[in-house]
């Protein structure tokens, strides 16, 4: 189930963009350059430490609150002001703000690592299918690392080389860091396996994953009429025989039911007892796991940095199932008093009932499916919960979003039809037919919100459909401090600036 992230080795790490000591130090215990790059062990190894960059701080902690808390689904109430101000808030005065300035270290160091592999794997004697593979994966994750700077801080500079510590580049404008996803997307698609023969490449990147992600990265730009191609492999082409929803809503954010068959693409988390750091060079004394759930973990249990707007569970009350139930992803998407219809007296929160941990009036909400309620009843900073990026709910849901924007709305009911029936709702066909392009798409946003929530979608589906900005106050108050044309964007760190003087802040900042 976690093969992957127990061969995760490390290439070697020198400087990138940032002044971080961890970037700028030569190991002694590690091969240099010269001597490293020269067998398919070596270019596979170089691989796994792009994957590596996961289980780093930025992002298997910082990254997904992130994004879940500067959308209107959720908002950090920390003691820790500093982030509860950044985080949701949009008020980040100091632009060097650690857990923020971590996801964009760690998505360089991503990209220095792919950019290592691309530079060197070509020139190695090995099997040309394998060889193949490794630079479809190094195109892929150095694409991903530049989709979140992209969606994130929008107008970053393009590294695509391994970098020196002279090296000073420009601030790159977010449509031509698109244009460069898409480029080194189209080659991970000609690289990448539709499926891996075993067991111990679970977590790989596929087809598949860079399929989807292109898809993504098409629909943020507009280019609809482009993202039918990859989501049309997905869903009716030869993805059609690899993916498809799993029956139970709940197992696609549990520990045994990792790595399934809605799985897209998923990173990779296991518990290493001996680490003492989450500084993954410290190789094997790091931590594999990742320390989202503490942080997102109801309190008494984690320390609550990122709770749930509670609006959002009228949105899932707004429809009964078929057999006149609540909407089965209510539970399995938040901790609340309610998460048991019974209330708070039947609704267990790690061992105790949610009246004996906050009473039986609390109004409060945690983001569930990232949690470990449902094998133990502590969390901790090495949880093994895999973080799904991409499911093939999303797929679906992408397509069907892509089909209505190109006056094709009846093709794409059937693609929510089978998201609604999973969680036991009568087919949209039926309950809302003949929709016309602009009701589609708002149904698709209720759809999407109920599927999807806590998941990290939440800031790119706003962003893409037009929707952030103060007017979201009214369901998220952070949101009266939003200034359009500055908070879309993330501000570029200052020690970059600092570094760098041919990087540019971004507007308002």
């Amino acid at each position: 189930m976690k093969k992957l992230a127990k061969y995760i080795l490390m290439a070697s790490v020198v400087g990138v963009l940032s002044c971080d000591p961890n970037l700028d130090i030569t190991n002694p215990n590690q091969p240099t350059v010269e001597v490293f790059w020269q067998n398919a062990t070596d270019a596979e190894q170089g691989v796994n430490a792009i994957y590596s960059t996961f289980a780093r701080g930025g992002f298997s902690r910082w990254m997904p609150m992130l994004y879940i808390t500067r959308s209107d689904e959720g908002y950090s109430g920390s003691p820790w002001s500093d982030l509860a101000n950044a985080f949701g808030g949009f008020i980040q005065p100091d632009y060097n703000f650690g857990p923020v300035i971590d996801v964009w270290r760690d998505c360089y160091i991503g990209i220095f690592r792919a950019n290592q592999v691309l530079d060197n794997v070509p020139d190695i004697e090995m099997n040309q299918d394998l060889k193949n593979r490794l630079l479809g994966e190094a195109y892929f994750l150095r694409a991903y690392y530049y989709y979140n700077l992209a969606l994130l801080w929008g107008n970053v500079p393009l590294m695509l080389e391994t970098s020196k510590p002279t090296d000073l580049p420009p601030t790159s404008s977010q449509a031509e860091v698109w244009a460069q996803i898409e480029s080194d997307l189209a080659l991970a698609i000609s690289g990448l396996p539709v499926r891996y023969g075993s067991n111990s490449d679970l977590g790989r990147a596929t087809k598949g994953a860079a399929n989807a992600l292109l898809a993504k990265v098409l629909m943020q730009q507009g280019k609809n009429l482009e993202a039918e191609q990859p989501l049309q492999w997905l869903v009716t082409g030869e993805g059609a025989s690899v993916y498809n929803l799993v029956p139970n809503y709940r197992d696609n954010f549990v520990i045994d039911t990792e790595n399934n068959i809605e799985s897209v693409f998923e990173w990779q988390f296991t518990i290493n007892p001996t680490e003492v750091t989450d500084d993954d060079v410290a190789t094997p004394n790091h931590n594999y796991g990742t320390s989202i759930s503490q942080f997102l973990a109801p309190p008494g249990i984690g320390w609550s940095d990122a709770e749930a707007r509670t609006w959002i569970i009228n949105e899932f009350l707004q429809e009964q199932t078929t057999t006149g139930d609540r909407d089965l992803r209510l539970a399995a998407s938040l901790l609340f008093s309610n998460t048991d219809e019974r209330g708070p007296d039947f609704t267990m929160v790690y061992g105790q009932t949610f009246t004996q941990r906050y009473g039986p009036e609390n109004p409060r909400a945690w983001f569930r499916k990232f949690l470990n309620d449902h094998w133990r009843n502590e969390e901790g900073y090495r949880s093994p919960n895999n973080y799904r990026f991409i499911r093939y709910a999303d797929v679906l849901l992408m397509y069907a979003e892509v089909l209505n924007e190109n006056g094709k709305t009846a093709e794409a009911y059937p693609l929510v039809d089978r998201v609604r029936q999973r969680a036991g709702l009568a087919p949209l066909s039926q309950t809302r037919p003949g929709l016309n392009k602009t009701q589609f798409l708002e149904q698709l946003k209720h759809e999407r919100l109920l599927e999807l929530m806590g998941e990290g979608h939440r800031w790119a589906d706003l962003v893409r459909w037009g929707d952030v900005g103060p007017g979201l106050a009214q369901r998220d108050p952070g949101f009266n401090n939003f200034q359009v044309g500055r908070h879309e964007f993330l501000p570029i760190p200052q020690r970059d600036l600092d570094i760098n003087k041919s990087l540019s802040q971004n507007p308002g900042w």
